[in-house]
């Protein structure tokens, strides 16, 4: 499904300042690295008021829901989610719009209106338990988008940016995405099969917090990987405790889960920079090109060459 050249953005409070200027920052970019303007953008409300962001900024609004047109894409801009009868109705008219979309945790009220059932979707991290758990219907995932024929949801932050960047790729091509993304200082742009990655402290909350501090000293020793040995003695325990805590709420070895961080950051270096594999493998603490290849394979189920092509 391609993405209509005129778009508009219902914003459902609480919206933010951040997700208003990264959706209209985007859309800016691509009519301006473009020969000729691509896209008309243009925010609405549910009843044609203007909407309080953060910090009770004023956002003036060209319209109502009830003005957007049928051949206008809409999409979905909320922070929050609740209940809301009466907009969950006016959605179901919109059904046939060439495009909706839930932009940061717009899927939750498009789903509320029963216009995910049977599509793939997906949303800001935190709220996908509770996702999940209230629409049965929608087959939900972790990922940074999803795109399932006519409906399109993201997450929020940086992958609500690679969502929009997905859409405009599959109409106008990466040469202009990148020049988009080399724009907004991106490093990379992720694709469909990447998934929100939910921080440490969120999954654990503030009460491990020497698994926290070990995954820190991961993470800042990816050249030179530490042994556990190490990490136990930093992080103020013995060994057998730390691979305790890891095993109970990680579900994982610390040896395991420190390989798939130097792994993930291998991955992104072959996809953004133009490092020899070899190169790529002892920045991230592996010995020899051919030993980091037959893990990379072993991991991913490609070789590191052919990632670097995949991308």
């Amino acid at each position: 499904m391609n993405l209509p050249a005129h778009i508009a953005v219902l914003l459902v409070p609480p919206c933010t300042l951040l997700q208003v200027g990264a959706v209209t920052r985007v859309f800016a970019e691509a009519n301006r690295h473009a020969t000729a303007p691509l896209y008309h953008l243009r925010f609405v409300s549910a009843d044609g008021a203007p909407v309080l962001l953060e910090n009770n900024v004023p956002l003036a609004v060209t319209g109502s829901l009830q003005s957007v047109q049928p051949d206008e894409a809409l999409l979905v801009l909320s922070e929050g989610i609740g209940k809301a009868e009466s907009l969950g109705t006016a959605l179901q008219h919109r059904a046939a719009q060439p495009l909706l979309g839930g932009l940061g945790t717009g899927a939750w009220w498009l789903a509320q209106a029963g216009l995910l059932n049977g599509y793939r979707a997906t949303l800001h991290w935190p709220h996908l338990p509770a996702f999940n758990e209230r629409f049965l219907k929608v087959i939900v995932t972790q990922h940074v988008f999803e795109l399932d024929r006519d409906r399109f949801s993201c997450g929020d932050g940086v992958a609500l940016i690679d969502g929009l960047l997905a859409l405009i790729s599959r109409q106008h091509g990466a040469v202009l995405t990148e020049a988009i993304a080399s724009a907004l200082s991106m490093e990379r742009i992720r694709n469909q099969e990447d998934r929100q990655r939910v921080p440490l402290l969120a999954r654990l909350g503030e009460k491990q917090p020497r698994i926290t501090e070990a995954v820190m000293l991961m993470e800042a020793n990816l050249e030179e990987p530490l042994t556990t040995d190490e990490l136990a003695r930093l992080t103020g325990q013995s060994r057998r405790q730390l691979e305790r805590l890891f095993k109970q709420h990680l579900d994982m070895a610390p040896t395991r889960y420190y390989l798939q961080l130097r792994l993930e950051h291998a991955r992104q270096l072959l996809r953004t920079t133009g490092k020899s594999v070899i190169q790529i493998g002892l920045l991230c603490g592996f010995s020899s090109g051919a030993h980091f290849s037959t893990v990379y394979r072993g991991h991913f189920g490609i070789a590191p060459r052919e990632e670097r092509f995949k991308s």
